[in-house]
């Protein structure tokens, strides 16, 4: 399958630095709030730069962004993915979001809520 079709990920700065580079050697194009320098921004921030980059925003936040999800849902707002995966050790994250990120398409993930 072509990288392509596979969600490109932005995650958020509580997850670890090893899952990213997981991740990568995937073949997944993942990103991170560090490497963007967009430390201290809200979740709503979060998500919408992930949204301006096309990407689906991984997080284990699950309380603020199922909020989110909803908000932009009632408002028929778009966004391409939420992900939201446990706090468990950076090689189980890897393989949770890996497997779920190759098994669905980017329009199979573009404004859902997913868990991991």
């Amino acid at each position: 399958m072509p990288l392509s079709v596979f969600a490109a990920l932005y995650t958020d700065e509580d997850r670890s630095t090893l899952v990213a580079t997981l991740l990568r050697s995937r073949g997944l194009d993942v990103t991170t709030v560090p490497e963007q320098s967009a430390l201290g921004k809200t979740d709503s921030e979060q998500l919408e730069f992930a949204i301006s980059m096309e990407r689906c925003f991984l997080t284990h936040n699950r309380v603020d962004f199922e909020r989110l999800h909803l908000q932009y849902v009632e408002e028929s707002k778009q966004h391409f993915g939420i992900i939201i995966v446990p706090q468990k050790n950076a090689y189980e994250v890897a393989q949770r979001i890996g497997i779920l990120v190759s098994t669905l398409t980017t329009d199979e993930i573009r404004n859902q809520l997913l868990y991991a």
